[in-house]
């Protein structure tokens, strides 16, 4: 699991990120320990009512841990990595609340544990816990068999493609593959030596190099979206000039768009825009089955809840009558099977317990097989249309290279073409 945690206050907005099911498929609030409210704003409140008494300010330790995006995790996975960092940070037995969210196929969890201790009303320190973290994570992955990241194979192989909330938030602005498009710019840096042969390689694309106003460097696509070079190449502006020049002789973003909207004739502007137009239809389409899923995926954990809640009320009810009562139970205390007949009921309430939790554990786990299947026909369309943009780029590319070859032999002026007279050698 890649586990990511930080030290923070804001427990109100805390509380509201960790229930938002508006961003969330499933939003479950697995475990509320140590806490007297049975709710997270609640919860929270408490531990920042406590922490008053400190000058703790950031009282809260949050916690996601993120299994394999393909990896089917059983709560009990979960529940022994978090008893595993809580001992290892030295949270063990503090207050602590335990978060399940679903969204698109995956399932991941958060765990918040109050920093401070009530006995000694202190904040408990948390030294290195980032390396601690890793070192926690990279034992899970050898645990589970899963493939470790190279990152924590080696820190300094940690994945390039890794993206900002920037460029993640711009990426999805234009509908497109942040993980893709970064490792678009990563290639074409990687294929070029200089200004020309990064332009070419942009250009397969369908990005054009400019000159930025804020910064030196960047790419305008089609649509005139604007990508920073040094952001999504991941190199500094030292070593962007020293391969591509001064910025100073690029040309200007509006030249740039004005060079874009020559190239792109008619022809491949309805294509383009017919494309977009069907991943806009297949993204609508795809939303309004997504939800209808997620409701009947709720309605589906409703009825097994109350299904469950029924049938324990009947058991536990029947398990009550065989317990005796009056004469009964004092001769049963006194022959010692009265605790024999005890220790028996409590063992058949823990079997109970146990087989409902599977039965929400199998049907979660279908559940999630449903939500990836449909995540990844989309995914595949998506795919679909990107490969036809591409090629339609490359075509244009082609096309336009045909007519400025076509130009330098044909177009220009006789005045131009006519060869010069000969020079005289004694001229």
């Amino acid at each position: 699991m890649i586990l990511k945690g930080n030290q923070r206050a804001g427990g109100s907005q805390l509380a509201v990120h960790l229930t938002n099911l508006r961003d969330n498929d499933h939003v479950t609030v697995h475990e509320l320990r140590g806490f007297v409210s049975d709710d997270l704003h609640g919860a929270f409140n408490e531990a920042y009512a406590v922490s008053r008494g400190t000058r703790c300010k950031q009282f809260l330790f949050s916690l996601s841990l993120n299994p394999p995006e393909t990896a089917d995790v059983p709560v009990e996975a979960f529940e022994q990595a978090i008893a595993s960092i809580e001992k290892r940070l030295g949270l063990a037995g503090q207050p602590r609340a335990i978060v399940f969210h679903e969204k698109n196929g995956r399932r991941h969890a958060h765990c918040v544990w109050s920093r401070i201790d009530a006995a000694e009303m202190k904040a408990i320190n948390l030294p290195h816990y980032k390396m601690k973290l890793r070192d926690v994570s990279r034992d899970l992955y050898l645990e589970h068999g899963w493939q470790l990241p190279r990152g924590l194979i080696d820190p300094g192989e940690r994945d390039p493609l890794n993206f900002s909330q920037g460029e993640w938030q711009q990426a999805l602005r234009i509908e497109a593959d942040p993980k893709k498009l970064k490792q678009t710019f990563i290639d074409c840096w990687a294929a070029s030596d200089c200004q020309n042969s990064l332009e070419s390689a942009l250009a397969d694309h369908g990005l054009y190099l400019a000159r930025g106003e804020r910064r030196g460097y960047v790419a305008v696509d089609g649509r005139g979206e604007i990508y920073s070079l040094s952001r999504w190449t991941g190199k500094k502006s030292k070593e962007l000039k020293g391969r591509l020049g001064p910025p100073e002789q690029l040309r200007s973003i509006e030249e740039t768009k004005k060079l874009i909207a020559q190239r792109l004739d008619v022809a491949a502007t309805e294509i383009q825009t017919a494309a977009q137009k069907r991943k806009e239809k297949e993204l609508s389409s795809y939303k309004v089955r997504r939800d209808e899923l997620v409701a009947e995926q709720r309605v589906q954990r409703s009825q097994l809840a109350e299904k469950q809640r029924g049938r324990a009320t009947l058991e536990r009810n029947a398990r009550q009558a065989r317990m005796p009562k009056g004469l009964r139970a004092l001769w049963a205390r006194i022959t010692g099977t009265y605790r024999a007949l005890q220790r028996e009921i409590e063992r058949e309430a823990a079997a109970c317990d146990q087989r409902d939790r599977l039965e929400l554990a199998e049907l979660i786990k279908s559940q999630l097989a449903n939500r990836r299947e449909l995540k990844g026909r989309l995914h595949e369309n998506y795919q679909r249309y990107d490969g036809e943009l591409e090629t339609l780029f490359a075509e244009i590319k082609a096309h336009q290279s045909r007519l400025l070859a076509a130009q330098n032999d044909d177009g220009a002026p006789p005045a131009t073409r006519r060869r010069a007279p000969r020079r005289s050698r004694d001229s």
